[in-house]
């Protein structure tokens, strides 16, 4: 956990960050992206909102329609989840050839598609 907020939390966020530009964002995409139930993602958004990492606006063509929108608190977290990753990604490929790497990442394409 970085700063108190769950792993979903931090898949959330960095789906916001990853796609909030291109599109607006909504409950039912969250809904979709992560595979969870309405009362589900209803209860995480509820809980986001109220430890002000995301808020939700109104948009122009319905009034019933929120769009999630990331606080600048969202964003700062965002970052530290990212150099995180870095640091592990780091310490991972340590004292790894690039065709080392390379290969690994192959092998785990290939199994991924073995399991769908």
């Amino acid at each position: 956990e970085i700063d108190g907020i769950t792993g979903m939390q931090c898949w959330i966020i960095d789906y916001l960050c990853d796609n909030a530009e291109k599109k607006d964002i909504f409950q039912k995409d969250v809904e979709i992206e992560f595979n969870i139930r309405r009362s589900t993602a209803t209860g995480i958004l509820k809980l986001m909102e109220k430890n002000e990492l995301v808020r939700r606006e109104a948009v122009s063509c319905d009034a019933r329609l929120k769009k999630l929108i990331l606080t600048e608190k969202a964003l700062g977290i965002h970052l530290k989840i990212e150099a995180q990753i870095i640091q592990v990604e780091q310490k991972i490929e340590k004292n790894l050839t690039e065709e080392e790497i390379e290969t690994f990442l192959q092998l785990v394409n290939k199994i991924s598609k073995n399991i769908e």
